[in-house]
């Protein structure tokens, strides 16, 4: 297990290309893959991908900007998710707050997705993801 780590810049990118490919290659699309937000805050960097890293399959995608990560699951739903959020509250041996949104479920595209996610987080958590907009814009973050 590995998951990749990709540049907070190319999230849209990433995003897109799993939906291409659950477009061509998942009949059903109920919920072909899922995009997991985890606040790490109060965890230093290197500790959270080396574990992350390590915890994730080789075809799960990690972006993060500071303290905030995103994975991007493939064939991952919703009651998929929840095991991966327990095994990483596990690894950490803390609650780790977190959200989700799946594919297509929550969004066809992906502003529509980012935006179904800045509006979870910001519901269940408080957390505004103001970065998310830079990466709909695909502006480089500064």
């Amino acid at each position: 297990m590995a998951g990749v780590m990709f540049s907070f810049y190319n999230f849209s990118s990433l995003i897109d290309l799993n939906i291409g490919i659950s477009d061509r290659l998942d009949e059903n699309r109920f919920e072909s893959f899922t995009i997991l937000f985890c606040d790490f805050t109060g965890i230093s960097q290197p500790i959270v991908e080396a574990n992350m890293q390590s915890l994730l399959r080789t075809s799960d995608s990690i972006v993060h900007c500071e303290h905030y990560y995103f994975f991007v699951m493939p064939y991952t739903d919703r009651y998929g998710c929840g095991i991966v959020k327990k095994m990483v509250e596990d690894l950490f041996e803390r609650t780790i707050p977190s959200a989700a949104v799946c594919y297509p479920s929550n969004g066809e595209n992906g502003p529509e997705l980012l935006e179904a996610l800045h509006a979870e987080a910001k519901k269940s958590l408080g957390t505004d993801l103001d970065c998310l907009y830079s990466v709909a814009n695909k502006e480089p973050q500064l």
